[in-house]
């Protein structure tokens, strides 16, 4: 891997100073470094790095490489869903389920990773489509999370949900979040949502505050079409993509969600997911020993 791209979250100075660090390091290994334009405004820009767009990079690097943390990484990988471009993120935020390695472990994972030592996990996303009778209003992929909410109005809103045309339930509450195995982790997790292995072919589904207590977090096949009608709602309620992209919703639009193509994540051969559960989510007990 000689073709090496790099975003960053942007406006933070720790982010730009290991850039700094991460370009001249790669140069020297004789490596191309591509970085994001959008955020390259005011950096520090080795002469023989270039500077280019999300867009413009797909099919062209060998590897991408993300600084900052899961929402940094979730902004980056929706441009590569689809292109089995590898991704390995380095954790410059909090918890990081996403961006698993620590900065002071980057030169090492980098170096085993562009001379061949790596493992490729893909994670489905999800496609989303927003009806408003016959007409698609919009849509959009979410590699973690699609939630249906109550946007800034405190009133409930009240929708029926599908899956493959059969009626499942009618539920009033703040919303509901459909989540990936990769996002199960996420905001769909402190809702009360179960933990999701990344190699199950599943979507979560969690309520969001239901009125009905009864209504609990299902988990479905991601190969089924899932429709949610939106039957009430008094002000403009809203479709959220990864914490990221929002949309308005009106009473009596349809959101269509179904499985979406792949996004690959690179690890190290020697990462273990159960370790990572144990690390992130502080899990007490350790493997006794005789």
């Amino acid at each position: 891997m000689k073709r090496i791209g790099i975003s960053l979250k942007p406006n933070d100075e720790r982010a730009c100073n290991v850039l700094n660090d991460l370009q001249g390091w790669l140069l020297a290994k004789d490596c191309e470094v591509f970085v994001d334009n959008s955020v390259d405004h005011g950096l520090d820009l080795d002469d023989s790095c270039q500077s280019m767009s999300l867009v413009q990079m797909l099919g062209h690097i060998d590897l991408m490489i993300v600084l900052g943390g899961d929402g940094t990484l979730l902004h980056t990988a929706r441009n590569f869903i689809g292109t089995g471009t590898p991704i390995l993120g380095i954790n410059l935020g909090r918890l990081g389920f996403l961006t698993e390695t620590p900065v002071g472990d980057m030169f090492d994972t980098v170096d085993k990773i562009i001379s061949g030592r790596l493992v490729t996990e893909r994670h489905f996303s999800l496609r989303v489509e927003i009806w408003r009778g016959e007409t698609m209003l919009a849509s959009g992929q979410a590699m973690n999370d699609v939630v249906i909410e109550r946007s800034v109005h405190p009133r409930m809103i009240g929708f029926e949900m599908y899956v493959n045309d059969q009626f499942v339930f009618r539920m009033r509450g703040d919303g509901l979040i459909l989540a990936t195995p990769a996002g199960s982790t996420a905001y769909a997790l402190s809702a009360g949502g179960p933990i999701i292995h990344p190699s199950l072919n599943a979507i979560s589904v969690v309520p969001v505050c239901p009125h009905t207590l009864s209504n609990r977090p299902i988990v479905l096949s991601a190969d089924v079409d899932i429709a949610l009608h939106l039957q009430e709602s008094h002000h403009c309620a809203a479709l959220n993509l990864d914490g990221q992209e929002l949309l308005a919703l009106e009473q009596g639009d349809r959101v269509v969600v179904r499985k979406g193509a792949d996004i690959s994540l690179v690890y190290l051969p020697d990462r273990h997911y159960y370790e990572v559960l144990r690390s992130k989510l502080n899990w007490a007990g350790q493997v006794e020993t005789s």
